[in-house]
């Protein structure tokens, strides 16, 4: 189960949704919405939302609050949140996907337009970009136990691989499998800090320290943008 480390890249994710904890209160707001809309209000039933419920305890998002969307997300007044993403070109050939979650499709593509326009880069076509990531589920945990003793655990769990670096453990899963691994790790002695899932390149791009830094303002503008859920990017980082 070894493969190419994914750490510096997820380590950057990570790194920026710490740091804007108020808008991640807000994404994590539409995404009880959405996931109470498309499958119910019981978490037993509904695996999206018991992944959001996770991530927003994680997050330490108010019990109150998340019991208030919940109760919103049935209402019929509330509006629909539509799932989109666009394909972006950077600097130096690098390939960005834009997850949008959004009751506004004209006002999400003008943002994006606007982001191109003031930090480069442009909208590629649908399946452009796409074809090189895949989705995957990633769990995140702090090594608790020898490399071979998580070996043993993260393979019999159903993971497909994991990666150790810096004293944390970044394991991957199909996209299907992302619950239950999780339930599985945890139910063994696992400490999950994180389990969501991402697009993970196939193939990385090696860039300049210039076009890294464009690259990654152009990111941080996006990762800015209020209807903007995640970006991910196929830049090797340094």
């Amino acid at each position: 189960m070894a493969g190419h480390s994914k750490w510096a890249n997820i380590k950057h994710r990570k790194g920026k949704a710490d740091a804007i904890k108020g808008k991640l209160f807000s994404r994590l707001t539409k995404e009880i919405i959405n996931a109470v809309k498309q499958g119910g209000a019981d978490p037993k039933a509904n695996t999206k939302l018991r992944m959001v419920l996770h991530k927003a305890r994680s997050a330490n998002l108010p019990n109150e609050n998340i019991e208030r969307n919940i109760k919103k997300a049935i209402s019929a007044a509330q509006a629909d949140y539509s799932e989109i993403s666009y394909e972006l070109y950077g600097y130096a050939g690098v390939g960005i996907i834009v997850e949008i979650m959004t009751d506004n499709k004209n006002r999400s593509a003008s943002e994006m337009r606007i982001a191109t326009n003031k930090k480069g880069g442009s909208i590629a076509n649908p399946g452009s970009v796409a074809f090189n990531f895949e989705r995957k589920g990633i769990i995140q945990g702090r090594k608790n136990a020898s490399e071979e003793e998580l070996f043993i655990l993260i393979t019999e769990a159903g993971a497909e691989d994991f990666d150790l670096e810096e004293g944390f453990c970044v394991i991957t899963t199909a996209p299907d499998q992302l619950s239950q691994v999780k339930e599985i790790l945890e139910g063994r002695g696992f400490i999950c800090e994180e389990a969501q899932l991402q697009m993970i390149p196939r193939t990385y791009i090696e860039c300049d320290a210039q076009n890294q830094r464009l690259n990654l303002d152009l990111i941080e503008y996006l990762e800015a943008i209020d209807d903007v859920d995640a970006v991910h990017h196929n830049m090797k980082l340094s």
